[in-house]
């Protein structure tokens, strides 16, 4: 494309050089610049590229988007813009031919969910035969491929160049999680959304948003900006009616041209259960979807996983897939990676993995094991560093409360240092019944103070060294117990300082299951 084809895409604010260049690439990072590539001055919540111009323009750049008012770039083409984001995504639709509009594309958002939902959207599209791929935190894949991913949504480039590449490889749906940062930041701007849903919201990345309402508002933009905005010809959105915000999303919605599909657990809802059996081998039941009624059967297990489940029959429903496709897709997902993921072992002891990281996930979860062990809870836990301080004693008193016993560690420490995490977390679940336990006299004492803390109640652990904690929870378990090990999901690193280590909790958790769990 010439640049003067990108400048009749939407009004800019001057436009100043040759503009009759031909641009063979888009980027935002100043070192991938070169010939014939167009260079987006992005300015980040840590580097602004309006400093790195310079370099681009050294490196090649053919041109330079941005937006600053009193700069004026000394590059072959400079383009000046009130929203280099936004451009950004908007040009980078057009450069890669608008591939959205030739996928039938669902966007999930919320604060938990996205993931499991996304599977289970992707398992149903695939038994409806629409060659699904799937962007999401877990991974971005299609057609047998897989690739890493660095953000739940990419940069609007990368999402455009990987749409691209699914049509290219006959992918012919996507499902998609979109993150509150990517919603705010314009990532998903000129998507053409199909479906789009809500999951619920809760308490997460505040150290981002300024508060909750502005929080609400970046993942409401899915539905009131973007969905509005797609020129697909038959529009859904998707939402938990349960959620305390939901009545708002509706009222948003309310005299659109977007079909409003509600779901949850009560008769009011469009997607509801009529019957549903749940036990530590999962969940089976009969759904009421508006005029339809299907039979499910699905391995994942708990609470929250049924709303997932009732949200993708809602997705597949407002695509009007069949419902033998839809029970099809749902019984073959046999597990999400780091979502309640079980770890097995010859304890006789129930082990799960999941990325519970905020007050309501780690609520959620909790709730959903509870009834799913005879014996006793123990939770392992911590949270980030360099995120929101304030959650931290909210889980603290969530595990507090809801555990048998608590093994406080480290998550993703970062530069924060693991012992100040552990006490503000520590400051919460003081709060409960929970009595702090000596790891010393467990270390020394052996068989006979881990029987003694089998049979107590409400305790907990501090041990900064992960692979030590879960050690510790492990050991003290009893047939027929249930370890839940959370907040890292399927992250197979740690972060300590500006250090990435490798780090699984299913692999430590395997590891010490078969090293007897000896502390």
């Amino acid at each position: 494309m010439h640049i003067r084809e990108f400048l009749a895409i939407e009004k800019v604010e001057r436009a100043d050089g040759d503009l009759e260049q031909e641009i063979n690439g888009l980027i935002y990072d100043s070192r991938q610049a070169a010939p014939g590539r167009l260079f987006f001055a992005v300015a980040g919540e840590k580097v602004d590229g309006h400093d790195y111009i310079d370099e681009a323009v050294r490196r090649g750049a053919a041109a330079v988007v941005f937006s600053r008012q009193e700069i004026s770039p000394k590059a072959p083409a400079a383009i000046q813009v009130k929203n280099v984001r936004r451009t950004m995504a908007l040009w980078a639709a057009e450069f890669f031919g608008r591939p959205s509009e030739r996928l039938t594309l669902v966007g999930v958002t919320g604060t938990n969910g996205k993931t499991t939902l996304s599977f289970l959207v992707e398992s149903i599209l695939h038994a409806a035969g629409l060659e699904p791929g799937v962007i999401g935190t877990v991974n971005y894949r299609y057609q047998g491929r897989e690739f890493p991913s660095h953000h739940t949504t990419p940069e609007a480039i990368e999402v455009q160049q990987l749409l691209a590449d699914m049509v290219r490889s006959g992918v012919r749906s996507v499902a998609m999680e979109a993150s509150s940062h990517a919603l705010a930041q314009e990532r998903v701007r000129a998507l053409a959304f199909d479906i789009g849903v809500f999951t619920n919201l809760s308490r997460d990345h505040l150290d981002y948003h300024h508060d909750m309402e502005d929080y609400f508002l970046a993942k409401s933009r899915l539905f009131t900006d973007y969905l509005s905005a797609s020129p697909k010809p038959h529009k859904a959105a998707v939402i938990f009616g349960e959620d305390p915000r939901a009545q708002e999303l509706f009222g948003m919605l309310r005299g659109t041209h977007i079909d409003v599909w509600s779901y949850g657990e009560g008769p009011r809802w469009d997607v509801r259960p009529l019957r549903v059996e749940r036990d530590v081998n999962g969940l089976r039941g009969t759904v009421h979807a508006r005029k339809n009624i299907l039979d499910f059967h699905s391995t994942l297990v708990g609470a929250a996983n049924l709303q997932n489940i009732l949200g993708a029959i809602g997705v597949a429903s407002a695509l009007k897939l069949d419902p033998r496709a839809i029970a099809e897709g749902i019984d073959k997902l046999g597990s999400v990676p780091g979502r309640l993921e079980r770890v097995p072992n010859r304890l006789g002891i129930t082990i799960l993995v999941d990325y519970a990281h905020s007050p309501d996930a780690l609520e959620k979860v909790l709730g959903a094991v509870r009834p799913l062990t005879g014996g006793k809870l123990v939770t392992v836990f911590g949270c980030g560093g360099d995120r929101d301080r304030g959650k931290r004693p909210v889980m603290g008193e969530i595990a507090g409360r809801l555990s048998d016993v608590t093994v406080l560690t480290s998550d993703n420490p970062r530069t924060e240092s693991p012992i100040a995490i552990l006490e503000e977390i520590e400051g919460g679940i003081r709060r409960t019944e929970a009595i702090k336990l000596d790891i010393f006299t467990l270390q020394s004492r052996g068989a006979e103070s881990r029987k003694s803390i089998s049979e107590s109640r409400r305790g907990y652990f501090v041990e900064a060294n992960r692979r030590t904690a879960i050690g510790i929870a492990l050991s003290i378990a009893r047939p027929g117990d249930l370890v839940l090990i959370a907040g890292k999901g399927h992250e197979d690193y740690q972060i300590l300082g500006t250090e990435k280590i490798h780090f699984d909790d299913r692999e430590v958790a395997r590891e010490e299951a078969e090293a007897g769990a000896g502390v």
